[in-house]
């Protein structure tokens, strides 16, 4: 089992800082700002030869009961319930504060080892806060720059000291150069983000799928500022989902923290292979929805809109074939989207939520044999030939798949600056029916076949 180290201390002294540090990525969002971290966020965390799991916390901060603040708070005492070692931050320029003393006592009552850590201690002003944490009783202060990376030798010596056996290095690899097979595919979990406008309720979404208060949920919108995932198992099926921040129009984003949170949440668009975006029942399809869905679309991920808060809406059998009319005449660059209304606080949907991100899932990664795609193809062009261009025939030789995931396509041809963009939707379409390729994402490049004849002169008249 994993070694766990949950990084504690009071807002805006480093955490966050220290936690990239360790996992070797910019994870978490840093700001000056105290209270940027919200949700507790994991990652796999490496230093010299020891391998852990750190989980990055909300500041210790007092609140009253039911606030933000007290359930921030709430996440980090589970935070420490599931580590093995605590590291204790303090900021070594600012000294000791009563806040300090006051969460070492809370560090201590847990009865786990603590590192005490004194970060931004590059300076002189920083060696004397750390003199002055001697006086919290945790021990020896490590002294750090999370930012610079200094002092990390002392981390790793106070760490070792806590730690079963190192683990032993093997070879690393960039799995994305690997050939996976199918089988080995089918047991990996599934990627996929939760996007959408803010307050349309991914978080609680996914503390239904988890059945516990996994992440912080609140009326007031723009609570989820990290992009958190988190693992769940469905009927079998292992899924990473990935909670993200609401995307607003780039016009009303002002704050550079705001700022942060969408580049986080777009990232985690792009790291998914499924992207669930979800809309409010009451205000669907927005000019903020279309443009959430085209992100997807060009990002070429598999995409289900999920239409929450349906509780809300009365009930009539006509609403859900209106859903999926509305969807076609808004999104018809991904036409035949899966559309499924669910209610993230009620639980109702969920299945077909699930069941649905699956069958997208399988269709982003589906393959057509050249000579079946070839046989559409030849139909499709009798059907309806490509119009000539400046008086001149264009003549589309054969397609063949380049790869899926999304399902990509060169199209062999002449004159390929030629081929009108309406004539290459005609062949989108066409193929989303012929071959069951609903909502996904499709590719179609063009390549001019080589002239076998280009190379000879011309003779001499």
């Amino acid at each position: 089992m994993s070694f766990t180290i949950a990084i504690i201390g009071r807002p805006n002294v480093g955490k966050s800082t220290l936690f990239n540090r360790l996992v070797g990525q910019k994870l978490a969002l840093v700001d000056d700002e105290p209270g940027v971290t919200r949700d507790r966020r994991e990652g796999n965390g490496r230093l010299g030869d020891l391998e852990f799991t750190v989980i990055d916390t909300a500041g210790l901060d007092e609140g009253a009961k039911g606030s933000l603040t007290a359930r921030m708070q709430e996440q980090t005492e589970t935070a420490i319930g599931l580590a093995d070692a605590l590291m204790f931050v303090i900021d070594a320029r600012a000294g000791l504060t009563p806040n300090d003393r006051a969460f070492a006592d809370f560090a201590r009552r847990a009865n786990k080892p603590v590192v005490l850590v004194a970060n931004k201690s590059e300076g002189k002003h920083g060696e004397v806060g750390a003199m002055e944490s001697y006086a919290l009783g945790l021990g020896d202060p490590v002294q750090i720059s999370a930012e610079h990376g200094e002092g990390l030798s002392d981390l790793y010596d106070a760490l070792r000291v806590l730690m079963p056996e190192p683990v032993e290095e093997g070879e690393e690899f960039d799995d994305d150069d690997v050939i996976v097979s199918d089988e080995e595919l089918a047991q990996r979990p599934i990627r996929v983000a939760i996007v959408g406008r803010p307050n349309a309720g991914k978080s609680t979404l996914i503390n239904h799928l988890l059945g516990e208060e996994r992440l912080l949920t609140s009326a007031e919108a723009g609570t989820t500022r990290d992009s958190i995932s988190v693992e769940i198992t469905w009927q079998g099926r292992e899924f990473r989902v990935f909670d993200t921040a609401g995307l607003r129009r780039r016009s009303r984003i002002e704050e550079k923290l705001e700022k942060l949170s969408v580049a986080d949440a777009l990232r985690a668009v792009r790291f998914a292979e499924v992207v669930v975006m979800m809309m409010d029942s009451q205000n669907r399809f927005e000019e903020q929805d279309l443009r959430i869905a085209d992100l997807i679309e060009r990002e070429g991920r598999a995409i289900v809109l999920a239409v929450n808060k349906w509780d809300l809406m009365e009930r009539k059998t006509h609403l859900i074939s209106a859903l999926r009319s509305d969807a076609d005449h808004w999104l018809p660059q991904v036409k035949g989207v899966p559309i499924v209304a669910v209610s993230g606080l009620m639980g109702e949907g969920i299945d077909r939520l699930m069941t649905a991100i699956e069958d997208a899932y399988a269709v982003w990664n589906k393959r057509v044999p050249t000579a079946t795609l070839n046989r559409w193809f030849e139909q499709a062009v009798d059907a309806n030939p490509p119009p000539a261009v400046s008086g001149r025939r264009l003549k589309l030789n054969y397609i063949t798949q380049a790869k899926a995931r999304p399902p990509s396509f060169i199209l062999f041809c002449s004159r390929a600056d030629a081929v009108p963009q309406s004539y290459l939707r005609y062949l989108t379409n066409s193929m989303r029916e012929a071959f069951d390729w609903p909502g996904t994402p499709i590719r179609i490049t063009l390549r001019e076949k080589a002239n076998p004849f280009a190379h000879k002169r011309k003779r001499p008249s």
